[in-house]
């Protein structure tokens, strides 16, 4: 996955929320679900019907085929679901499905389906580099861990756009255009992203939303042979998971949403709350990285002034781009620099390594150590070929709800807003939000509620300084869910379970294992 792996504990983990669009800086991401407007929504998602109809149950009836797959104590299989399910007579696609068996099979509870985030993650991917080998053993000695990447992600149908060239075009567009003409390049660079999804992946770019992604999810479930479904899901996999309750609340097992979004937010108010996150967690940096004295990169004094000299490198590099040591002759500029800088704070575990490459950036101008931070947060290989991530993940956010904006006019008027979130990250993420606008296939969600009305107990875990999914929407989310149980963890970085402490392990676990819900009010440090 990318930089949100580097824990204290492992080095796979979550991937980030990725934003409505591209990523703050580049063609990256951030939040799912882009909408305009600024108030919560009012509607609320309505159950699909208990009954499965019968155009659908031979998906539901389907038997898996389980073979191995290359990764030693994991099995394999290809499940069959509908490319549109308004009309199942369509055809099908295919998606990639992996599991590792409990260990104690007389004690075994099921399946526990986990999903990384993204969107665009693989969930396959996450579970065989680190779920079925660094959950606790307690939980994957009793649960068959399973993982299915997403429709139009990795080995499931995936969306393509654009080759590695162009990718590394794409991921260099200054998005903090200072003219007319910077500001036509970036609008280009979306038409022209957008356009490659169009003509490589037309087929499958209308049928990747995460209402439908939730519904293969069922019939997994279904083929598993498992009444309820467990799972636990980080970042955007919140969102999916909560999707689930909403269509399936009958159907609801185990439910763990970590780091969890908000569904009921228009995505100008989510792409803002997001970058204030991004402040707030740069801020807990920067304390930091000024006490450490000649060692901070960004000076002495205080996390605002380091913030200050953090910018101005920024646009020191805009103006000239430093060498980077990279065989395709990249330069470290705005974009790849602020990526790099961003990709690190999803993990406190991962300051050191950032207060190096500042450093070597800032005092050596070498930028190869942000530049390997930057691909790693946009999963590019050493050989210039990009993973299906950063495709999936604007396939996904484009279709799920409408754009941000629509026109760089209203960036601009937008920006003294996201400024005033971060100054230092509140205009990059603001173009960041254009590129739905640009997209090829019309939107078919919108913001909504989540009640999950009759749904079993489900746990909401909210990190408090959260840069990606700040702690306001796992609280509310956790108001929304009808059954929802907020299990706060004060901290920093991206999600809680596997790096927040025995208290949130052994909080997590308890209800996986034993059906325990987490105390009202359960906090942990």
């Amino acid at each position: 996955m990318d930089i949100s792996r580097r824990n204290r504990r492992s080095r796979s983990r979550h991937l980030p929320f990725r934003t409505c669009g591209t990523l703050l800086v580049t063609a990256g991401l951030l939040i799912s679900g882009c909408s305009s407007g600024s108030s919560r929504a009012d509607a609320s998602m309505v159950a699909l019907p208990s009954s499965t109809p019968a155009d659908l149950a031979s998906y539901y009836d389907q038997k898996l085929r389980w073979r191995e797959c290359g990764v030693a104590g994991f099995e394999c299989a290809t499940m069959k679901v509908p490319l549109d399910y308004d009309k199942p007579a369509a055809g099908d696609i295919k998606l990639a499905v992996a599991r590792k068996k409990a260990t104690e099979r007389r004690a075994r509870l099921g399946s526990l389906l986990v999903n990384p985030g993204g969107p665009g993650g693989s969930a396959v991917g996450y579970l065989q580099a680190y779920a079925a080998l660094g959950y606790p053993e307690e939980v994957r000695s009793r649960y068959d861990m399973v993982a299915v990447d997403p429709r139009g992600v990795a080995r499931s149908e995936p969306v393509t756009c654009l080759d590695g060239e162009d990718m590394d075009a794409y991921t260099q567009t200054d998005m903090t255009p200072d003219d007319q003409r910077e500001t036509d390049e970036l609008r280009t660079s979306f038409e022209e992203f957008a356009e490659g999804c169009e003509e490589r992946s037309a087929k499958i770019l209308p049928h990747v939303s995460t209402v439908e992604a939730a519904r293969d999810m069922d019939v997994l479930r279904s083929a598993l042979g498992d009444e309820r479904l467990s799972y636990v899901g980080a970042s955007y996999g919140t969102f999916l998971g909560a999707t689930y309750a909403g269509l399936f609340p009958k159907r609801v097992g185990r439910l763990v949403l970590d780091g969890a979004m908000d569904p009921s937010l228009p995505a100008r108010r989510m792409n803002r709350d997001q970058t204030a996150g991004f402040e707030t967690a740069f801020q807990s940096f920067a304390k930091d990285c000024v006490a450490l004295g000649a060692e901070c990169p960004l000076g002495s004094g205080s996390p605002d002034e380091a913030g200050k000299r953090l910018k101005a490198f920024f646009d020191e590099v805009d103006r000239m781009p430093l060498p980077a040591g990279d065989s395709s002759g990249r330069k470290l500029g705005e974009a790849l620099a602020t990526t790099g800088v961003i990709a690190a704070m999803y993990d406190e575990g991962a300051w050191p390594q950032l207060r190096d490459a500042l450093g070597s950036a800032i005092k050596n101008k070498d930028g190869a150590a942000l530049l390997a931070l930057s691909d790693s947060y946009y999963e590019r290989d050493g050989d210039g070929t990009y993973a299906n991530l950063m495709f999936a993940n604007a396939a996904v956010n484009c279709l799920d709800l409408p754009p941000a904006f629509t026109t760089p006019a209203q960036v601009k008027k937008a920006l003294p807003d996201f400024e005033k979130a971060s100054p230092v990250f509140g205009e990059g993420l603001a173009w960041a939000s254009l590129n739905c606008a640009y997209w090829p296939v019309k939107a078919t969600g919108e913001p909504h509620r989540i009640e999950a009305k009759g749904a079993a107990p489900i746990v909401v875990a909210g990190t408090t300084r959260d840069p990606a999914t700040p702690y306001h929407w796992a609280q509310a989310l956790a108001s929304q869910l009808s059954s929802g149980r907020l299990l706060t963890y004060e901290g920093d970085g991206h999600t809680a379970y596997g790096r927040g402490g025995e208290c949130v392990d052994s909080t997590i676990n308890a209800y996986l294992l034993e059906g325990k819900v987490p105390a009202a009010g359960k906090r942990c440090s």
